[in-house]
């Protein structure tokens, strides 16, 4: 038992396995005998997979069995048949899609690929491919979508019934006709079936040429608008603008304002020099005020000899001169009058800066206004002596009398190296002799525990006095030491005369 199915790229016929698979074969050509499968679209088809049909809403997610003409919605689905067991191991099987509520409906796929053994048990085979395999070629070639939808349709046009072995249900309802398409069906918002796609068929060599160029200008034009070098793709450069070049570098404005001006009055005549040292690029625009004017001049003075030198006039191709440009240059960017303003308490009010151009140079616009700082971000003296300190090495933030005193007592060293005395004996014995006995004298006439103190402190006085003098390695590192004190302090006050100075 065979059916055809005549699609928009070729006839399809698949022999159905009525003895294993009677039921889901009985499912299917009733519903092509309705003409349900009319104007399906295969809206899935995977390369070396699958090609999915048999939904009339083309989304993937309808599509209903033909017991729910006979019984309604209870009908809609319908159980699989599992039994005997057939796999999908060739190209052109034929099986029933699972809804995923393992039921069947009307959507059916045709296999693209040879062993999809992980779809058997799962979806339920009931047929086969047996012409039309060129077909199925032509649809693995097929280019998708990232949903796996071709860009051109592809769909169902009609079925045709070789032999139906079952009887018709009872309440079934069979046209007598193909039903027409519906405006609905036949507009998918892709390329339509029998579409040509082939745009430059019938043109000559030189009508391709001229299209292509059209269309690489518009793509150039394109990436121009979207950088901001255009501000429409479609801008077009004025017709009543000359392009001239290969100029003398002689040539001037006013020469070429009285050689052209006699086509017509003339807005404007520039010769482009160089920005830096003034000298003419030679070439020029000639803007007229009428472009019928324009185009006289461009026929009449082209090739013509100025200067000793044959100018080139065409028209002008450019579009920098057009008004967008100079009004976006003068206008501010977006968002410049609120970045001048003041973000926070106590800063500066930004104004915008003034330049005044003299003859010779540009001077500056006087000194910007500063607002005063508030009373609560001033440093007291207290913080501001901090910082200072902060500032300063660890030997000039000692405190100024230990200063002076450190200063007192390496200048009496520095005299005592420059004027050394003799050196003292061990023991002093006149001195000391002459002292006691003055001291016994009154002691003797004081009580008796203050001549046990004097005798003490004579004791502790002699024993100081007959302790050896320093070493001369001793003398040697004081003196080390002293100097190098004597530079710390000499370069803290050199410190101290310049901070005092700024």
């Amino acid at each position: 038992m065979s059916v055809i199915l005549e699609t928009s790229i070729g006839d399809i016929t698949v022999d159905l396995h009525i003895q294993e698979r009677p039921r889901a074969c009985l499912n299917f050509l009733k519903l092509c005998k309705i003409k349900y499968y009319n104007y399906c679209l295969l809206f899935n088809i995977q390369r070396d997979f699958i090609a999915q049909t048999g939904d009339p809403t083309n989304t993937g997610k309808g599509g209903e069995s033909v017991f729910s003409k006979i019984h309604g919605e209870k009908g809609a689905y319908f159980e699989p048949e599992t039994m005997p067991p057939m796999r999908h191991v060739k190209i052109g099987t034929v099986s029933f899609a699972n809804n995923g509520s393992n039921m069947h409906g009307s959507q059916f796929f045709i296999t693209l690929g040879e062993n999809l053994d992980y779809l058997d048990d799962v979806h339920t085979v009931f047929g086969e491919v047996s012409e039309g395999l060129e077909v199925l070629q032509k649809l693995n070639e097929t280019i998708v979508d990232d949903g796996n939808r071709p860009y051109q349709d592809i769909r169902i046009n009609h079925t045709v019934i070789l032999d139906d072995p079952f009887d018709d249900p009872r309440g079934l309802k069979i046209p007598a006709r193909s039903p027409s398409p519906t405006p609905e069906q036949l507009e998918t918002g892709r390329i339509a079936p029998g579409e040509d796609l082939d745009e430059y068929g019938g043109k000559t060599k030189e009508e391709v040429e001229e299209a292509v160029k059209e269309k690489e200008a518009k793509a150039r034009a394109q990436i121009l608008e979207m950088i901001g070098d255009l501000p429409d793709a479609d801008v077009k450069p004025p017709d009543n603008v000359l392009f001239v070049c290969k100029l003398n570098a002689v040539t001037t404005d006013d020469d070429l304002l009285i050689i052209f001006s006699r086509f017509g009055p003339i807005k404007k005549c520039e010769v482009i020099r160089d920005q830096k040292s003034g000298d003419s690029l030679q070439y020029a625009f000639i803007e007229f005020e009428n472009e019928d004017d324009c185009a006289s001049a461009f026929f009449k003075m082209d090739n013509v000899l100025i200067d000793d030198r044959r100018i080139h006039v065409d028209f002008s191709q450019s579009v920098s001169k057009l008004n967008w440009v100079t009004n976006r240059q003068k206008q501010p960017p977006s968002g410049a009058a609120e970045r001048s303003q003041p973000t926070s308490r106590g800063r500066d009010q930004r104004e915008p800066k003034q330049w005044s151009a003299g003859p010779s140079q540009r001077t500056r616009s006087p000194v910007r206004r500063r607002s005063p700082i508030p009373e609560k971000r001033r440093k007291s003296p207290e913080a501001r002596q901090i910082s200072r300190d902060r500032r300063i090495s660890p030997a000039a933030r000692r405190p100024q009398r230990q200063r002076s005193r450190s200063r007192s007592a390496s200048r009496e060293r520095n005299s005592k190296r420059r004027n050394p005395s003799p050196q003292r004996s061990p023991i002093r014995t006149t001195k000391s002799s002459h002292s006691g006995g003055r001291k016994s004298k009154s002691s003797r006439r004081s009580s008796s525990s203050s001549s046990t103190s004097s005798d003490d402190s004579r004791t502790r006085s002699k024993q100081r006095r007959s302790s050896p003098p320093p070493s001369s390695s001793s003398k040697n590192r004081r003196s080390d030491r002293d100097r190098r004190s004597e530079k710390a302090h000499s370069r803290d006050d050199r410190n101290r005369r310049s901070r005092e100075r700024r």
